[in-house]
């Protein structure tokens, strides 16, 4: 039993966010940024577009392409880190919101590997012959979590939502590894709401993200070709055979480290993180509806998905498209 995926869909704010328009509240300009990233501009969310919606959105749209009702879905899961609630959980919201009353729904916290886990977790589902069909969603806010007077990570981020429905089928490949490292979250976290309440005397509070950069660089340049070398290993197929490999999308620099590791030319690693930055858990499934909706993605199509962020997390996935 292996998983395709059938059906994507993609959402991001109407609202462009761009390195100059950031030039203007915080020291930085447009060549800073870019010579560092990569990243031109970002969309960042209205107070009407927050994760469940735009997952919504997304969801939706994975749902036309593949053909199928909401109704026909066994399985939902929403990876983010940043959901409009604490409960009900997104992935419920999305179920409401689309009308898909038999599915199990449920959130999934990975931070920007967060779509790779959750892809990897309704395989895992399939392969145990408890579902057939599930929509994988990928979707964060961060604007709502970033410091925007702190440059490190203000001009890094944005928001937006992909999705992908997946169904078992019997014949492809699937493979798959993830893993963690608690020991090294520190590198990149965002403080939760803080105990407070009649005992302690004061008043909760909330926190903003903060990250060493440089911390999570070498993190991903040497765990990622790792985990990428781990399924090819296992799946028995050469890296020669691989069409793309679609990474999370965080920085340009990162891409041609992991790229010269692996010995594979640019080409093969697209990249939209010049358009929307680092959305977290959705890069991986925004940039793969692009290239499906462009047409670059053929069916029998050997493709890589990687993620790798706070955790710390990594995962990859090799799959038949």
């Amino acid at each position: 039993m292996t998983t395709k995926i059938i059906g994507t869909g993609s959402a991001v704010p109407e609202q462009v966010v761009t390195n100059d328009d950031l030039s203007k509240v915080v020291d930085t300009n447009d060549e800073w940024i870019r010579s560092r990233t990569g990243i031109r501009e970002r969309r960042i969310a209205s107070a009407e577009s927050g994760t469940s919606h735009m997952a919504a959105l997304a969801a939706k749209e994975a749902l036309a392409q593949a053909g199928i009702s909401a109704e026909d879905l066994d399985i939902i899961i929403l990876a983010t880190s940043s959901a409009d609630h604490c409960f009900p959980s997104g992935a419920c919201e999305v179920q409401a919101a689309i009308g898909a009353y038999r599915a199990v729904a449920f959130d999934i916290s990975a931070a920007c590997s967060g779509f790779v886990f959750a892809l990897n977790t309704v395989h895992s589902f399939f392969k145990s012959g408890i579902y057939k069909t599930g929509l994988v969603i990928g979707a964060d806010t961060l604007s709502k979590l970033i410091d925007w007077n702190d440059r490190g990570t203000c001009v890094l981020f944005g928001d937006g939502a992909g999705a992908a429905v997946v169904r078992a089928e019997e014949s492809g490949s699937f493979t798959m590894t993830m893993g963690s490292d608690g020991t090294r979250g520190k590198a990149l976290e965002c403080l939760a709401r803080t105990t407070g309440n009649f005992l302690t005397g004061t008043k909760p509070e909330l926190g903003y993200m903060t990250m060493d950069g440089q911390e999570v660089f070498k993190f991903a340049v040497k765990t990622v070709p790792e985990a990428i070398h781990t399924v090819l290993s296992e799946s028995g197929i050469q890296i020669e055979e691989i069409k793309y490999f679609i990474l999370h999308q965080a920085n340009y620099r990162i891409f041609e480290s992991i790229a010269k590791r692996l010995k594979v030319p640019m080409e093969k690693f697209p990249t939209n993180l010049e358009r929307f930055g680092n959305t977290s858990a959705a890069t991986v499934p925004i940039l793969l509806d692009e290239m499906n909706r462009e047409g670059k993605i053929q069916r029998g199509d050997k493709i890589i998905l990687a993620g790798f962020g706070a955790g710390l997390t990594w995962g990859a996935t090799l799959l038949e498209w």
